[in-house]
């Protein structure tokens, strides 16, 4: 599958799987800021199984297991331009 073609805020071509892997990892940090909050009754983090299994299967589909800086790069195309902590 060759996959549609998006730019990413840099203007490179970014394919449509890239941009679901990077879409599931984000997913994936949003809910282990949750369920590791500290707020959270212990056994919360078993929630993670699910968003880890489809990052990993995104991941994968993509091409982007082991890509570390380049799939980061992506998931903060995704983020607010605001990146001021």
């Amino acid at each position: 599958m060759q996959g549609t073609w998006n730019l990413d805020t840099h203007d490179r071509p970014t394919k449509h799987h890239e941009l679901a892997a990077a879409q599931a990892c984000l997913r994936l940090l949003h809910t282990a800021r949750a369920a590791l909050s500290g707020t959270e009754p212990p056994g919360t983090a078993s929630v993670l199984a699910v968003p880890i299994a489809e990052a990993d299967e995104a991941l994968a589909r993509a091409g982007l297991a082991g890509n570390e800086a380049w799939l980061l790069e992506r998931i903060y195309d995704l983020g607010p331009d605001d990146t001021s902590p």
